[in-house]
């Protein structure tokens, strides 16, 4: 009969595959059931004791697999416990008990292995979004589709309408809008144009306008593009991110370190605990068939199955659903720890601001009209490679009167630069000085205005960086530009306080009055301006000694800091390999609003997982003095086994968690 169930078991291993468990589990619960209502019925004997046997074999095989690979590492886990109480029972003739014990048990541990399936699936899904294959266009020919594996860097693909995008690069030609929800989380596809200068995009494609890159898995729209390869197909975004989101789960969060201690001690003090009950038995004189039942009742009351999986369950399926939202979280450490957050400190430039300066106000001087401040600053700082001046030609043109201004604008030569004050020209046979009110005040002829002193003052104090403009002996004005605040800054902190962040706190190496203005204007509590890499580093490790900091940076300059943060979070990781490698949590977005959807997550998660862990031991509370007491196996197994099933339950409603912005 044992040479029969093994081939059959065989078999069905063979032809289930990875739902062999879940079939013998099933295989297991009809022979049992059998078995019990010939029992019932009165035609029970040898074929009854048969089928019981049969539900050992079915419900035990791979319970016993799995308990001598855990013994053969040398450690006890619940498997070896159940097998222990089984065959207890079988020792003192309760094959029915043995039997409904492995039936539940195997019963429950394939459907936990199915439920927790589905939540890596929905990580795997991730890998299966980019095509298997490319059009590649080689000469003058038709393309050609190729493998993506044979996709080299330089190559240029047709990405044709309504299709998915087959690697990392860039639009060379065409013009079309990208999903691109499933690498970053928007919700609004994202328009796509060729880049100005396909060599130097190829030469540093991080360095292309993020309006020109794409990325592997993202759905083109209705437009035809052709985009460049800046990536191989193991090397690119998505790649990564499936490898380091399946990575996440071998890193092992605070309480599933505690609880994987815990059973360490906890497994073997069991079975201490079981000879106890035996010796107790003797002592008070109790039949030992009683007292042997007991103890295997006691020993499956014990087990902390649900205990086991309360953690994994609850990190897994949270995982699994950030990266469905654009958000990279790399294992449970730092979900559960951004989940306690109390701080968030925020770098200022290209976090809560646009990372690049604009030009927001153009004030002329008494005397003088705002188009000639304007005219002059444009065709002077044309000449300028300096990020302030390339802000004023770009800008420039939408505040002249006469759009699209520009045209048949003065030309300047000569262009001197005053490094750290301001630049001088010659425009029309006239010097032209644009800089700082300090470079303005070391010019000789006429001193700056009192009123526009004033003005230009008032600009400083406000956050501004001001330039005054004078043309000959007359002075024109002053620009006012700034490093504006995200649109969405505002938004995204006020939805933090929401859900219980106490502290936030901006950190920026721009001057104390340019801080205070954008923290003024994005709701922050704190600013702190004026300083250096290592100045942030401190001010990281001083917020952590009040509570838990997160650090939320660019995942490069602020490396040093994030690294000294209870968590480091990089925005805009999809364009970077370092911010992804260097991050805790890499947002694959700038788009600030995924901040509140991982803390929401986060947050949920760790209650949840406070929920599984009181109730699992809660239940082991409960049913040991039960089951000691007198309760039978099979109701301990079903309600020990109940309780893990509801753990993975509410472990898994973690993948149904709604993303506010993006409405699902």
């Amino acid at each position: 009969m044992n040479d029969v169930m093994r081939d059959v078991m065989r078999g069905v291993a063979k032809k289930a595959g990875e739902r062999a468990e879940l079939v013998s589990a099933l295989l297991a619960l009809t022979v049992y059931l059998t078995g019990l209502t010939l029992q019932l019925t009165g035609n029970g004997g040898p074929a009854a004791q048969a089928l019981f046997v049969a539900a050992y074999v079915f419900g035990g095989f791979f319970t016993l697999r799995e308990a001598v690979a855990t013994l053969r590492e040398g450690r006890f886990q619940v498997d070896f416990l159940m097998l222990v109480a089984a065959a207890g029972a079988a020792a003192i003739g309760r094959w029915e008990e043995g039997a409904v014990l492995l039936v539940l048990f195997s019963l429950g541990h394939a459907l936990e292995e199915y439920a927790m399936g589905r939540a890596r699936r929905s990580i795997e899904a991730l890998g299966a979004l980019a095509p298997r294959t490319a059009l590649v266009r080689r000469g003058t020919a038709d393309p050609v589709e190729v493998p993506v594996e044979e996709l080299a860097v330089g190559d240029t693909v047709l990405v044709r309408p309504h299709t998915r995008v087959p690697a990392d690069g860039f639009v060379a030609a065409g013009s079309s809008s990208v999903d691109q929800s499933p690498i970053t989380g928007e919700s609004v596809p994202a328009d796509k144009t060729p880049v100005a200068d396909p060599a130097a995009a190829l030469a540093d494609p991080a360095g292309a306008d993020p309006g020109s890159r794409v990325y592997a898995g993202t759905v083109n729209g209705s437009g035809s593009l052709d985009v460049v390869v800046t990536r191989l197909a193991a090397d690119n975004t998505l790649a990564r991110v499936v490898r380091m989101v399946q990575d996440a789960e071998e890193r092992t969060s605070p309480t599933q370190r505690f609880t994987d201690r815990f059973q360490k001690v906890f497994v073997p003090g069991v079975l201490v605990l079981v000879a106890a009950l035996l010796g107790f038995g003797a002592l008070t004189g109790e039949p030992f068939t009683d007292t042997f039942y007991r103890a295997m009742a006691v020993l499956v009351a014990a087990s902390p199955c649900a205990l086991a999986i309360a953690t994994p369950a609850a990190v897994l399926s949270a995982v699994g659903r950030a990266a469905r939202g654009g958000v990279l979280v790399k294992g449970g450490a730092p979900l559960e720890e951004f989940g306690r957050l109390s701080t968030l400190a925020f770098d200022k430039t290209g976090t809560l601001t646009e990372g690049r300066p604009r030009l927001t106000e153009a004030l002329a001087a008494d005397g003088a009209g705002r188009e000639e401040l304007l005219r002059t600053a444009l065709a002077t700082q044309r000449l300028s490679d300096h990020p302030l001046a390339q802000a004023v030609v770009r800008d420039a043109p939408a505040l002249l009167a006469d759009a699209p201004a520009g045209a048949g604008a003065p030309e300047a030569v000569n262009l001197r630069a005053v490094i750290g004050r301001g630049v001088s020209a010659e425009l029309d046979g006239e010097a032209v000085h644009i800089g700082s009110l300090s470079y303005a005040d070391t010019l000789t002829g006429p001193p700056v205005p009192p009123a526009l002193r004033e003005r230009t003052e008032e600009l400083a104090r406000t956050g501004r960086t001001t330039m005054l403009v004078r043309r000959g002996d007359r002075w024109l004005g002053t620009l006012g530009l700034m490093d504006a605040p995200r649109p969405e800054a505002a938004e995204t902190v006020a939805a933090l306080r929401a859900l219980g962040v106490t502290r936030t706190v901006m950190l920026s190496g721009d001057d104390q009055r340019v801080a205070d203005a954008v923290a003024r204007e994005v709701g922050m509590d704190e600013a702190l301006g004026g300083l250096m890499p290592q100045d942030k580093v401190t001010e990281v490790a001083r917020l952590r000694r009040t509570g838990r900091t997160a650090m939320i940076g660019d995942g490069v300059n602020d490396a040093p800091a994030m690294a000294g943060a209870t968590v480091g979070v990089a925005m805009g990781a999809a364009g970077s390999a370092v911010a992804l490698e260097t991050a805790d949590i890499a947002l694959m977005s700038d788009d600030l609003r995924r901040l509140p959807f991982i803390t929401g997550l986060s947050r949920r998660a760790s209650r949840i997982i406070r929920q599984n862990l009181w109730l699992s031991l809660g239940i082991v509370a409960v049913l040991v003095p039960a089951t000691a007491l007198g309760l039978g196996i099979g109701p301990a197994v079903l309600v020990h086994e109940g309780s893990t099933l509801v753990v993975v339950a509410n472990a898994l409603r973690l993948l149904r968690h709604r993303d506010p912005v993006a409405g699902r």
